[in-house]
């Protein structure tokens, strides 16, 4: 009977540590969730906040004030921005801006099918890059960019989306946003740029570090006036309708 019995504890307690490890890991796993709620309920809160709060800049932004001692910033509303700037912007850019709801999966099978040698982020996914995240290719900033997006499309108007793009974009080294480089190239406002001038600063978008909208090459020239007749195009069809172009 003895012999029996030590058989029985000596088969109890592995089930016990088995069972103790279960639960630890249950528990784990419980406050990982937790946590991973809790983390997107603060971004979801940051993005809610960004809708009525002009955010400050970004991680680039702010590593670029750092490296060049200060950058040129000036923020302007929407209705503050020449209506020719907001569709310049959409067709050099994003020409299905408002169709689209973060992602335009046209542009992404597009630019597979072409081997990844164009770019397919649109506007919004840009706005998320350039606001909440950081520069780089990194499968944990693609992914946070994958989950932001759709919720920045959710809470903010698309008007609101052009307006942070607007504002927090660089035109030139150290130069963030339309009124800043509407005043460093044409020493003029946001609100007064002309159609041409509107074109030229989208050109510069995509190099902003490596284009001049003062000194356009002759490149700049040619894709300026594409911009200019994608912009006069987007404005008789319903592509701008929903940012009231």
């Amino acid at each position: 009977m003895a012999r029996a019995s030590r058989t029985k504890k000596k088969t109890k307690a592995p089930l016990r540590l088995l069972d103790r490890t279960a639960q630890a890991i249950r528990r784990a796993l419980r406050w990982l969730l937790l946590g991973l709620a809790a983390g997107f309920v603060l971004l979801v809160a940051w993005v809610g906040l960004y809708r009525f709060v002009d955010p400050p800049g970004g991680f680039y932004q702010w590593s670029e004030s750092r490296k060049l001692g200060g950058v040129t910033r000036d923020w302007v509303d929407f209705d503050q921005i020449a209506p020719v700037m907001a569709r310049s912007v959409v067709a050099a850019e994003d020409v299905n801006f408002c169709r689209h709801w973060g992602f335009d999966m046209g542009a992404i099978r597009d630019a597979l099918a072409e081997g990844g040698a164009r770019g397919a982020s649109t506007i919004t996914q840009q706005v998320v890059k350039n606001t909440f995240l950081w520069h780089g290719r990194t499968m944990v900033r693609k992914l946070l960019e994958a989950v932001l997006t759709p919720v920045v499309e959710l809470l903010w108007p698309k008007e609101r989306i052009l307006e942070v793009y607007l504002n927090i974009a660089e035109f030139d080294q150290g130069v963030f946003g339309v009124q800043a480089a509407a005043q460093r190239y044409y020493g003029v406002d946001a609100a007064d740029l002309s159609a041409r001038q509107a074109a030229l600063l989208a050109a510069v978008l995509p190099a902003p570090q490596d284009r001049d909208a003062a000194r356009p090459s002759e490149f700049m020239r040619r894709r300026a006036t594409s911009i200019a007749d994608g912009a006069a195009t987007i404005a008789r069809d319903d592509r701008s309708a929903c940012f009231g172009g």
